[in-house]
């Protein structure tokens, strides 16, 4: 993220952010952003220079803005507006990493194209199978990368959350702090521990709720049900395997959870449009897009 620190001297430096540029073009730039923050760090403030878009690759934070409070968590997008004001808190596990993209003004007026809105009203887009290839994409391309492969990137990134940020509506969310807690601790397991349990009874038992309150905490949390969440992740990880491992697309789908490659296949398509197999052969190119209203 591109922003300026607000924080007080508390003796809170050493868990700044960090930050490396991984590429820069005409009007964007793109970071590599980790940060070990944890319980035990108060949040501080921090604002927002430019427009940005940050990609959770791993980990959970609280984001707080003008805009609203979400969790995020791994295939979400945060958003935020240039001159917004926001803490990100970790009060339940340490770290978190991000790729984000900051826009100047100019870029992002070309990408909108002279439609009437200049600012997102929402602080979040849930994890989605319309992210989840630019999701795959910005974990793929961490390791390093031209500059052109993530000048496509920044264009698809924004153009899409402005596509879906405007249908987004905000919600409450009436859990209480403890079941937010519990649940939260759920994620992080399910993202750092391939073996975890993935059935709603186990893992309910896992957050000492009810299968009922856990499952509508953890909706409210992430957006969509705890299978779809697990499935999501799976084929994340997938998607990068499959680009940067020349491992066979059995093996693959069996590191990552399948039971037979068959249902994989069929899976892995229905969330990325096309096959194990022809993703790994894809070459991604630049796209054009024209959001609703564009002439």
């Amino acid at each position: 993220m591109r922003y300026d620190s607000r924080r007080r001297e508390d003796g809170s430096a050493s868990r700044l952010p960090k930050r490396r540029l991984l590429a820069a073009g005409e009007g964007w730039t793109a970071f590599d952003v980790v940060c070990t923050a944890g319980p035990q760090d108060r949040p501080f403030e921090e604002q927002f220079s430019q427009t940005c878009v940050a990609i959770v690759v791993s980990g959970t934070f609280q984001y707080r803005t003008s805009a609203g409070c979400e969790l995020m968590m791994p295939g979400a997008f945060l958003l935020g507006n240039a001159g917004d004001i926001f803490t990100c808190g970790h009060e339940h596990g340490v770290g978190d990493r991000c790729v984000s993209f900051s826009y100047t003004a100019e870029f992002y007026e070309s990408v909108t194209e002279g439609i009437a809105k200049s600012r997102f009203k929402s602080p979040r887009l849930a994890p989605s199978r319309v992210l989840s290839p630019l999701v795959s994409r910005a974990s793929e391309l961490l390791p390093g990368a031209d500059a052109v492969a993530f000048d496509e990137l920044s264009v698809q990134v924004l153009a899409q959350s402005i596509q879906m940020e405007q249908d987004v509506v905000p919600r409450p969310t009436g859990a209480s702090p403890s079941s937010l807690a519990r649940v939260t601790r759920v994620l992080r397991m399910i993202d750092n521990d391939p073996e975890v349990p993935s059935g709603l009874n186990a893992l309910a038992k896992i957050a000492r709720l009810s299968p009922y309150h856990f499952l509508r905490v953890f909706e409210e949390l992430t957006g969509t049900t705890p299978h779809q969440y697990i499935l999501r992740g799976r084929l994340r990880r997938a998607a990068l395997w499959l680009r940067q491992k020349p491992s066979k697309i059995l093996d693959i789908a069996l590191g990552c959870g399948f039971g037979d490659v068959s249902n994989f296949n069929r899976t892995f398509r229905a969330e990325f449009g096309i096959t194990p197999r022809a993703y790994r052969l894809m070459k991604h190119t630049r796209r054009e897009y024209r959001l609703p209203g564009n002439r």
